[in-house]
């Protein structure tokens, strides 16, 4: 069981402090272990969540809502998409009637990819803890935001 104190040799002045550092740190944690999980497959946590987006979606959405929708909201959205049309794993097309929106679908490239990607060991992750503690934390958080 990790303590945040000993992996960061730190103390902390509070515990509303030490609580604020461990959610980074455990994000920064869970970021690291998304990146070398998606690394094999040339695209990152980002890309991941762009991807993830356009499946749910099931039809073409504006660029906006996926900028909307996104967990790690990003300045270079965009750029990002890019290299996914790049790849042949979204496809992007402008409205007809308002050229200013942009749409983007996944492509059966980007499903299949997604397909390979075993995001089991990802959720593995949160095996430490039961159902009744993942409720907890959910409402903390969302308090917290």
């Amino acid at each position: 069981m990790g303590n945040i104190s000993k992996d960061i040799n730190s103390k902390f002045p509070n515990e509303r402090v030490k609580a604020l550092i461990n959610i980074k740190y455990t994000a920064n944690w869970l970021d690291t272990i998304g990146n070398n999980l998606l690394k094999p497959f040339q695209i990152s946590v980002q890309q991941y969540n762009i991807l993830r987006i356009l499946r749910g979606a099931d039809e073409k959405i504006t660029v906006n809502t996926v900028k909307d929708r996104m967990i790690q909201k990003s300045p270079n959205t965009t750029r990002l998409m890019d290299k996914l049309c790049d790849k042949k794993l979204i496809e992007r097309a402008r409205c007809e009637k308002d050229r200013r929106i942009v749409y983007v679908k996944i492509t059966e490239k980007g499903l299949e990819l997604l397909n390979q990607i075993n995001i089991k060991e990802f959720d593995n992750q949160m095996d430490a803890i039961t159902e009744k503690e993942a409720k907890i934390l959910n409402e903390i958080l969302d308090k917290i935001r």
